[in-house]
C-alpha cells in the first residue's frame, strides 16, 4: 500500500529517498553558489568540494530509489515512523524545491555561510539517520557512508569557522 497525500501527506519509502535528493540538490546550489561568492579563498574552496560532494550524494541516493520504487517498511508503527519522517521533511528547508541557492543568495558573510552550512549538515545527518527504515537492507551500508561523509562535511565546516573566527581575531 502506497502512502501518499490521501493518508495525510506521509510519505512512501521511495518518496523518503526523493527527498533526500532534493536535500542534496539544495546542498549542491547552495555550496556552489557560496563558493563563486565567498571572499576567502579557502572558504571558496571548502564549498566548492562540498558542492562537488553533494553531487556524488545526488547519484548515489538515485542509485537507491532505482532500487527502492516500492519499498516500505513493514510492522506496527510504520505510520507512526512516516508520520515522523514527514513532520522531519516539512521542518527541513532544504527539502524545498531550489531553495539552495535561494537562502546562499541572502548570506552576507563566510562566517554565516559556514554556520548555516553546519545546520543543514547536521538536519541531513538526522533526516538520514531516519531514512534508513525506509530502504532495503543491502541499502543501509550506502546511507551510513553517506552520514559519514556528511559527518565528515560537519567537520569540515567547524574547522573552516574556527579558522575564519581566529582570522577575524588577528585582522
Amino acid at each position: 500500500m502506497k502512502r501518499g497525500k490521501e493518508m495525510g501527506n506521509i510519505f512512501a519509502g521511495s518518496e523518503i529517498v526523493e527527498i533526500g535528493i532534493q536535500i542534496e540538490k539544495n546542498g549542491r546550489d547552495f555550496y556552489k553558489v557560496l563558493s563563486g561568492k565567498s571572499k576567502d579563498g579557502k572558504a571558496a574552496g571548502v564549498f566548492g568540494f562540498l558542492a562537488g560532494e553533494e553531487e556524488k550524494h545526488i547519484k548515489a541516493f538515485q542509485d537507491i530509489l532505482d532500487k527502492t520504487d516500492k519499498y516500505e517498511p513493514a510492522g506496527i508503527g510504520a505510520d507512526d515512523y512516516f508520520a515522523y519522517m514527514n513532520a522531519l521533511a516539512g521542518e527541513y528547508v532544504f527539502t524545498q524545491k531550489d531553495k539552495g541557492a535561494e537562502i546562499a543568495e541572502s548570506i552576507k558573510s563566510d562566517e554565516e555561510a559556514v554556520t548555516m552550512g553546519i545546520g543543514f549538515e547536521k538536519d541531513s545527518i538526522i533526516f538520514y539517520e531516519g531514512m534508513k527504515k525506509t530502504v532495503p537492507d543491502f541499502d543501509i551500508k550506502l546511507i551510513d557512508s553517506l552520514i559519514a561523509q556528511e559527518q565528515s562535511h560537519l567537520t569540515q565546516l567547524s574547522d573552516l569557522k574556527a579558522s575564519i573566527l581566529q582570522g577575524e581575531k588577528n585582522g
